[in-house]
């Protein structure tokens, strides 16, 4: 668990260091995020999506219910390599929607379940430690629950890479970034998608955690 929270401190401040400085690196057609993501969007046949700017730092998102690509003031507004990478990526979100990517749909299908899973898992889960001894009822439940969102983790990746795969095939074949820039857009965007997969080992590693607990008991 320690490895796993010094990974993900790493991988976090990794991605903002390389998101900071790409931010700096200046687009050679000067479009802004906000433009590249109308552009791939309307390219794609996509035109009940809006583009819209929202507060925070990679906060940067695709909301499939509101069909809105959300991006954050620096990319919304900003011309960079950083900017336009991260704008392609959330309307590769979009793409897939679009094309009804399977892993997409099934990840949105159980949402409403994480979502509740999520809400009382961590008093579930203390419940069951509390009750361990008593009865592993309590914790059976809390670590079903925790495995809902461990899934959930997982399904997220394959979601990920092909938004990402999505964007970078476009802003290379439309022109988007010359071939330095399409470098610099690899690899901001591979350093996000460590995050995520930093996340659903951390996830997988509590699971298997709270399975010992569990087993522990089952064997006494």
């Amino acid at each position: 668990m320690i490895v796993i929270f010094g990974l993900s401190a790493f991988v976090s401040w990794r991605l903002r260091s390389k998101f900071n400085e790409y931010s700096q690196v200046g687009l050679s057609n000067g479009l802004s995020g906000a433009e590249i993501a109308q552009k791939m969007l309307n390219e794609n046949g996509i035109y009940d999506v809006r583009v819209v700017s929202v507060e925070g730092m990679l906060t940067d998102h695709y909301n499939p219910q509101e069909k809105t690509v959300n991006l954050s003031a620096d990319v919304y507004y900003g011309r960079s390599v950083a900017a336009a990478a991260v704008a392609a990526h959330e309307c590769g979100h979009a793409v897939q929607h679009k094309v009804a990517y399977g892993p997409l749909q099934f990840r949105s299908a159980i949402v409403p379940i994480v979502s509740v899973a999520s809400r009382y898992l961590q008093w579930v889960i203390l419940l069951g430690i509390f009750m361990l001894q008593t009865t592993p009822l309590p914790l059976t439940i809390g670590v079903g629950l925790f495995a809902v969102t461990t899934l959930f983790s997982f399904i997220t990746l394959p979601v990920e890479f092909d938004a990402s795969k999505r964007a970078l095939a476009w802003v290379q074949n439309r022109g988007i970034v010359n071939k330095r820039e399409y470098g610099y857009a690899k690899d901001a965007l591979w350093w996000a998608a460590m995050t995520y997969v930093v996340a659903a080992l951390g996830s997988l590693a509590t699971l298997l955690y709270y399975l010992s607990i569990l087993s522990g008991r089952r064997s006494d």
